[in-house]
C-alpha cells in the first residue's frame, strides 16, 4: 500500500473514521454487543433506541450527566450518516431497522487484536499454513503418479501411527498445543461470521450498482437484460460467490452438523480449554442463520430488481400509448380542417397494416423421390409378439416403499433402497424410481459419488448399472436444516 492508498482510505473508509471519532468506545461497545455478540442482522428502530437509552442513562449515572447529553435517537441517526449503521425499511414494515456495517466489524476486530494475550500460539497456525500448501500443491496436480505418490506417503503416516497405537504408544497433544489450536479455531469462526455481513453489503453494492445502470440506460431493452442478466449470473460464478455456495452446501449437510456438533461438545469438556468462548457452542448455527439471511438478501434484490424492471416497461409503454393518442388525434383534427385529398377511403374500421419484415421469405418446396424397383414382398404372416411385450410399472407401490424405509431415518440411498427391494421390472423400473414425486420426500443427485445397481432379467441375466448417487431425503428434514 502507497501514500496515496492510505489517504483514500484515511477519507473515505467509515471504518477509519470510527476509530478516530470522538464517541468510538460507545459506538464500538454498544453496537459489538448488541450486532456482532448477539449475531443479529436487524432490530427496529424503538427496541434499540431503548436499548442505547439504558446505555447511556447508566454511563451518564457513573461518568457525569453531561458525558452524553444528547437523545439516543439522535446517537443513531448520526451514527447511520457515517455509515456505521444501515437504516431501511423491511418489506411490509412502516417503522426503520438497524443493522451493523462491516465497518463496525473491521475496527471491533482492530481493536481487539490491540489486547494483550496471556498466551499467544504459533505452532497450530505453522501446521494450518503447511497442510493448505499441500492441499494446493497436490491438489493442482494432473500428473496421476505423483497424486498416488502423495496418497501412498499419507496411507504409511497413518499404518506406521496405527502400529503404534496397537502397540500402546499413543502421543496425547499437551495443554498448551490444546489451548492454541482453540485460540485459532474461536478466532477464525468470528472472522468467518463477519464475512457473512461483508458479502451481503457487497450484494447490495452490486444491487445499486444496476439500479444506476438501468436509470441511465439509453440502449435497447434486449441489450440492457442481457447485461443485468450477466452481472447477476456474475455473483454466481465469481470466486465470492462460489465459495459462499460451497460453504453453505457442505454447512447444511445433516452429517456434517451432527460431526460438528460433537466435536466441539468433545472440545469444550477438555481440561486445557480453561477459557472458554459462550459464542463458541452454538457458532454453526449462527453462520447457518448468517448464510440463510444472505440467501434471503439475494432473492429480496432479486424480486426488487424485477419489480423495477417491470415498471420501467410500464413507463415505456404508457409514453407509446400517449405518442398513438396524440397521433389519432391530430389525424381527426386534420379531418376536420378539410385538408387536400391526399388519402383514400376504405371499407373497414381500421388498415392493415404488414410489415416487408414481416412476411416470410420464398422457400421452394422439397420433392421426395420415391424408388420402389426394390421394394421387397412382406410374409403374409409375420410375429407380432413384439408389439404385446410392453412393460408398464406402476409408481405408487414404488412411493410407497419410499415412504416406509423413511419413517425412522431423514434419508435413505437408491442403492440400499434397491437392495432391501430387488427389481423385478429392469430398468423401466429403475427409471420410474427416479421420477417419483412425492410431497413427501425429495431426490438429490450427488454427482461426485458413484453407485452399481445390480438385479436379474425374467430370463435370468444379471445387469449392472453404474450412476451417480441417488438419494431419498425427507422434506421436513431438509426444511429444518435449513432453518
Amino acid at each position: 500500500m502507497d501514500y496515496d492508498e492510505a489517504e483514500a482510505l484515511r477519507r473515505t473508509s467509515p471504518a477509519w473514521r470510527l476509530l478516530g471519532a470522538k464517541n468510538a468506545p460507545l459506538v464500538l461497545t454498544f453496537l459489538g454487543r448488541v450486532f456482532v455478540d448477539g449475531n443479529v442482522r436487524g432490530i427496529a428502530g424503538a427496541e434499540l433506541v431503548s436499548r442505547l437509552d439504558d446505555e447511556l442513562f447508566a454511563l451518564n449515572a457513573r461518568l457525569g450527566a453531561e458525558t452524553f447529553p444528547r437523545a439516543a435517537k439522535e446517537y443513531l441517526d448520526e451514527w447511520a450518516s457515517h455509515g456505521w449503521l444501515r437504516k431501511y425499511y423491511p418489506p411490509g414494515a412502516d417503522e426503520p431497522h438497524f443493522d451493523a456495517t462491516p465497518a463496525v466489524e473491521k475496527a471491533l476486530s482492530w481493536l481487539q487484536s490491540l489486547q494483550s494475550r496471556a498466551f499467544v500460539g504459533t505452532e497450530s497456525r505453522l501446521t494450518t499454513m503447511f497442510d493448505l500448501l499441500r492441499q494446493m500443491a497436490f491438489g493442482a496436480e494432473a500428473d496421476p503418479d505423483v497424486r498416488l505418490g502423495e496418497l501412498e506417503r499419507r496411507r504409511d503416516e497413518l499404518e506406521r501411527e496405527i502400529e503404534r497405537v496397537r502397540g500402546g504408544q499413543v502421543d496425547l497433544m499437551d495443554a498448551s498445543a490444546q489451548r492454541d489450536r482453540y485460540q485459532q479455531f474461536a478466532r477464525t469462526a468470528v472472522e468467518l461470521l463477519a464475512d457473512f455481513r461483508e458479502v451481503e453489503t457487497n450484494f447490495r453494492d452490486l444491487d445499486r450498482e444496476l439500479r444506476e445502470q438501468i436509470t441511465a440506460w439509453n440502449g435497447s431493452k434486449g441489450e440492457l437484460l442481457q447485461d443485468v442478466l450477466g452481472n447477476r449470473n456474475g455473483i454466481a460464478e465469481s470466486d465470492q460467490g462460489k465459495s459462499f455456495h460451497a460453504f453453505y452446501d457442505f454447512l447444511l449437510s445433516p452429517q456434517r452438523q451432527a460431526e460438528f456438533s460433537e466435536l466441539l461438545e468433545r472440545v469444550h469438556d477438555l481440561e486445557a480449554v480453561d477459557v472458554v468462548d459462550p459464542r463458541m457452542r452454538h457458532i454453526h448455527y449462527d453462520w447457518l442463520d448468517a448464510g440463510e439471511r444472505t440467501q434471503a438478501t439475494v432473492r429480496l434484490l432479486s424480486e426488487q430488481l424485477r419489480r423495477f424492471l417491470d415498471d420501467q416497461a410500464f413507463l415505456e409503454n404508457r409514453r407509446v400509448l400517449d405518442l398513438v393518442r396524440t397521433i389519432e388525434g391530430t389525424a381527426l383534427r386534420l379531418r376536420d380542417e378539410g385538408a387536400p385529398a391526399i388519402g383514400a377511403e376504405i371499407d373497414a374500421l381500421a388498415p392493415t397494416v404488414t410489415l416487408p419484415m414481416e412476411r416470410p421469405l420464398y422457400a421452394p418446396p422439397v420433392k421426395q423421390e420415391l424408388d420402389s424397383s426394390n421394394a421387397d414382398v412382406e410374409p403374409d404372416e409375420f410375429d407380432a409378439s413384439a408389439l404385446f411385450q410392453q412393460v408398464y410399472v406402476d409408481p405408487e407401490p414404488l412411493r410407497a416403499g419410499v415412504r416406509r424405509a423413511l419413517r425412522g431415518r431423514t434419508q435413505i440411498g437408491l442403492a440400499e433402497l434397491v437392495e432391501r427391494h430387488p427389481i423385478e421390472q429392469g430398468l423401466a423400473e429403475l427409471v420410474t424410481y427416479l421420477s417419483l414425486n412425492d410431497s413427501a420426500f425429495s431426490i438429490v443427485y450427488d454427482e461426485g459419488g458413484r453407485d452399481e445397481l445390480r438385479w436379474r432379467d425374467a430370463d435370468g441375466r444379471a445387469r449392472v448399472v453404474a450412476m451417480p448417487r441417488v438419494t431419498f431425503a425427507r422434506i421436513d428434514a431438509v426444511q429444518e436444516a435449513r432453518r
